[in-house]
């Protein structure tokens, strides 16, 4: 059995990720490009004060001490942030990239993870923010692993859809493990996750979406001879597309 508490190091991105998008976090002033450019500065020099200062109640002391934890674990990563265009009345959309890397006990840890941020600007504050296409894979492989994720971003309420992760050169005689599995964002820690040979070359998975619009959140695993494959993926479960 693979126990997710593997992840108390490595999955702390991945909260913090979903954090900082929960849709009580606001900033304080409106929207600029200076703001942005400033954002990503503050996130790539580590200023925390930039951060309390702009994000308010709760968030400003909680946000900083995740980040640190973050830092603390993926000490020379870099925040990408730009706007793009957004084809909802009344919304902006932020594109977030992050990448890392650590070392474990002489392995190289490399995260990437990509994000859209969907959110109003209410009385000069962010406000109703959403995650939207949150992607985010830490791997051990170097890149060797050719490797296909076919997971969609949106789909409907109560629908029925698949899952596939392909590995398009699986190797002969050998045993390749994997495991994929849905999980609340406040749960990831909590859950566990059994790895099984993956006979087919991949993880193939046919599942239904919840009946009510919001996010849902997979993660998964793929032990391989070259090496590890974790990853988080959400899907935006919504009543019309």
């Amino acid at each position: 059995m693979f126990n997710l508490n593997l992840f108390k190091n490595i999955g702390i991105p991945l909260y913090l990720f979903i954090y900082l998008i929960i849709p009580y976090s606001a900033i304080t002033q409106t929207l600029k490009v200076d703001f942005i450019k400033n954002l990503e500065n503050s996130l790539n020099a580590r200023n925390l004060e930039f951060i309390r200062k702009n994000f308010r109640n709760n968030e400003n002391q909680n946000i900083p001490k995740q980040f640190s934890k973050f830092i603390n674990d993926f000490p020379d990563s870099k925040w990408k942030i730009k706007r793009i265009k957004s084809n909802v009345p009344n919304k902006n959309i932020l594109r977030i990239k992050v990448l890392g890397e650590k070392i474990v006990k002489g392995e190289i840890h490399i995260l990437e993870s990509n994000f859209d941020y969907l959110f109003s600007i209410v009385n000069g504050k962010i406000d109703e923010g959403i995650i939207k296409n949150l992607f985010t894979t830490i791997r051990t492989d170097n890149n060797k692993i050719d490797i296909i994720f076919r997971i969609p971003d949106k789909v409907l309420t109560g629908s029925k859809y698949d899952i596939d992760i392909i590995l398009n050169k699986p190797l002969e005689e050998v045993i390749i493990a994997g495991a994929i599995k849905t999980h609340q964002v406040n749960s990831l820690f909590e859950q566990e996750i059994l790895l099984e040979p993956l006979v087919s070359g991949g993880i193939f998975k046919m599942t239904r979406a919840p009946t009510k619009p919001g996010i849902q959140l997979w993660s998964g695993i793929i032990a391989h001879p070259f090496g590890m494959i974790t990853f988080t993926k959400s899907i935006n479960i919504v009543d019309e597309i």
